[in-house]
């Protein structure tokens, strides 16, 4: 079935995003997953091109395009490279600028945005703690009260783009009473005296993305880095959360589309008895089924993808979006991988990688379960 929302003008957009893909990145992936990041020539290049800056507001050097779908469009293209790429510059460009948008005063834009927008300042979340995992209430993190500074110890874990980020938003408990109603988020600049970066974590899969281990150790910050306003931090990610999910939720299913149609191709080309694989039973039927799932989940996706364009995106339905796309991908590439035999386990396959780094979607963002307790709850349960 042919998708509806896009327009002209998301089209050109999702070209150029295309051609800067083909040129700057497809001809090194291998050196991005050599490196374990991206390189910061990436990032400006990124910046330069625009895509950056998609939420920030022109006077601070963004394109405030007001329209989700082109973070949507941007989502998808990274997607079809590989899900490192969404991974890294959703992280920066999707999940951090809201906060730095909606939540920040006019001194913290002014040094802030200007860089976010050419890459020359790259960002972090530093929410997932090595105890914690999706539960963000249990933050062992503290911020307490130091004179007119704030004093950070803790640590955090699994945090994309956490080796190379010049800023993270770290959530803080500030006021240990009151719970999850206690947390502060601060701006924290890398340089600070007190901040450490662990190892490159070692992935499964994602070789391409950067994710690293963060240490506070006595980091002092000011009442000018909190974002958003004292002990409010907990809500202030739930309210951005369903934007991560869905984001998340594009990224999973164009990644899974892409490898799909990778795959349809080589059931074509692919002889065995004579005759090409594809035109056995039991894989047009098993062709037949995935590419039915992948365009009715594209459809919700769409519908949710409008929805949040104008505002109506609720947690729950961000919730179903992430957790079925999730496990759609899933079915979809060890499928994809059963079809390639033998060689859909080599990892010099795009579809093994895409395997191997597909997994993780049903444990970031809040796994899977954690997905299915929220609409649980929703249903009155």
């Amino acid at each position: 079935m042919k998708r509806s929302i896009y327009n002209e003008d998301h089209e050109a957009f999702r070209a150029s995003v295309k051609e800067f893909l083909d040129r700057e990145v497809v001809p090194n992936v291998e050196a991005h997953a050599e490196a374990k990041a991206l390189p910061r020539e990436f990032w400006l290049g990124a910046g330069k091109q625009g895509f950056l800056g998609l939420e920030i507001p022109e006077e601070y050097g963004g394109s405030e395009a007001g329209d989700y779908r082109f973070n949507a469009v941007l989502t998808e293209e990274l997607s079809k490279v590989n899900m490192a790429l969404p991974s890294c510059v959703g992280i920066h460009a999707d999940i951090v600028a809201p906060y730095l948008v909606h939540l920040t005063t006019d001194e913290q834009r002014q040094r802030w945005l200007p860089g976010f927008c050419t890459g020359e300042i790259l960002t972090a979340i530093g929410m997932t703690e090595p105890s914690g995992g999706s539960d963000h209430a249990s933050l062992k993190t503290t911020a307490g009260k130091d004179g007119d500074d704030w004093v950070l110890n803790g640590s955090k874990t699994f945090i994309t783009n956490g080796y190379s980020a010049d800023l993270v938003v770290v959530a803080a408990r500030t006021s240990p009473e009151k719970k999850a109603r206690g947390i502060t988020l601060f701006g924290v600049d890398t340089s600070l005296e007190g901040y450490s970066r662990g190892r490159k974590l070692d992935k499964v899969g994602q070789d391409e993305s950067d994710t690293a281990e963060l240490f506070f150790d006595n980091v002092r910050v000011s009442d000018a880095d909190i974002i958003g306003e004292l002990d409010n931090g907990f809500i202030h990610m739930m309210t951005f959360l369903p934007q991560e999910r869905l984001g998340s939720a594009i990224t999973n299913l164009a990644h899974a589309a892409q490898i799909l149609d990778e795959t349809l191709q080589y059931t074509k080309d692919r002889k065995a008895f004579g005759q090409s694989i594809g035109h056995f039973q039991h894989n047009k039927f098993l062709l037949a089924d995935l590419y039915t799932r992948v365009e009715v989940t594209q459809h919700y996706l769409d519908q949710c993808v409008m929805a949040h364009t104008r505002g109506e995106l609720t947690p729950i339905d961000a919730a179903k979006a992430k957790w079925w796309s999730a496990q759609v991908q899933s079915e979809v590439l060890d499928h994809c991988v059963q079809l390639h035999g033998g060689y859909g386990f080599m990892n010099e396959y795009r579809v093994a990688r895409a395997w191997r780094d597909a997994r993780v979607t049903k444990i970031w963002a809040g796994s899977n379960e954690i997905m299915k307790e929220l609409i649980g709850r929703d249903l009155g349960l």
